[in-house]
């Protein structure tokens, strides 16, 4: 670590590798060195694009070096070691989500001879899987009760109608950005901002994908329910299906507008409150 410090690099890049990173990017944080984790997908097209078929370890390095050359990867806040923790769980609840999910579907799904059996035993994963489930959402409380910080922030999110505890820890680990960045950066992070598909005079359909998709799914479901319990999102989602908007589309757009005050509310500190919603998504 001293040798890499004494070069005084100016960025550091790393690619995700499930985890594997971790002790490294600690390493180099502790040390207080510009280091930046990046989507291997993203380095992976780069390397394409600069016509590198080939994939080595010596190669790959060299791909790296190009790209934090060319593409310049901002430099984001490290998550301290409680945030880890906290992501842990929260990746914990959606394994246990998707679990509970595909176990309900195959109880349906059993058929023929020997089916009590099985339904049996789907029955008694399920149960396990409840009582896990039930077992997080409290240790996840309690990590954020702990933390002043935290529960400010919860607080904070929780006080706009149709944001829940899911969504906002989900916010705490996977968004830190939050409230730091401008409206359509912080659009763009989470890619709820719809890309464009248009070549000539041709303008396809435009669509969502990439970015943080966890965040993304979690908020899906928040803007589902602002549509119904948040007057400001309801009457901006009504608009939208009445001016003939697909209601999936005017969904995503609620998404965004959604993201975009809680994004305001971070900056400012301040609590939830119709009328300063009203006036930030004048100007959105």
């Amino acid at each position: 670590m001293q040798r890499v410090a004494s070069s005084r690099p100016q960025l550091i890049v790393l690619e995700a590798t499930g985890g594997y990173e971790l002790l490294a990017v600690a390493a180099l944080a502790a040390a207080a060195l510009p280091v930046v984790v990046v989507n291997p997908r993203q380095v992976r097209d780069f390397a394409k694009a600069t016509g590198q078929l080939a994939k080595t370890d010596r190669i790959d390095a060299d791909i790296l070096v190009r790209f934090a050359d060319v593409v310049r990867p901002e430099v984001r806040l490290i998550p301290d070691a409680a945030a880890h923790e906290r992501d842990a769980l929260l990746t914990r609840r959606r394994q246990l989500l998707e679990m509970l999910q595909a176990e309900r579907n195959r109880v349906g799904q059993v058929f023929g001879t020997g089916k009590k059996q099985v339904r049996k035993s789907l029955k008694a994963h399920i149960t396990f899987l409840e009582r896990e489930l039930r077992s997080t959402d409290p240790d996840l409380g309690e990590m954020v009760r702990q933390s002043p910080v935290w529960r400010e922030r919860d607080e904070l999110l929780r006080s706009v109608p149709g944001v829940g505890p899911v969504l906002s820890r989900t916010l705490l680990a996977d968004l830190p950005e939050l409230g730091r960045l401008s409206r359509r950066a912080i659009a763009k992070l989470v890619c709820v901002a719809p890309l464009s598909r248009d070549s000539g005079t041709m303008r396809g359909r435009r669509f969502v994908q990439g970015g943080r998709a966890t965040v993304r799914g979690v908020l899906y479901m928040a803007a589902l329910v602002a549509t119904r319990r948040n007057m400001i999102i309801r009457e901006f989602y009504l608009r939208l299906v009445a001016a003939g908007k697909p209601k999936k589309l005017a969904l995503v757009a609620c998404m965004r507008k959604l993201l975009t005050i809680l994004n305001t509310m971070m900056r400012t500190n301040t609590t939830w409150s119709a009328k300063d919603a009203t006036a930030i998504l004048a100007v959105a």
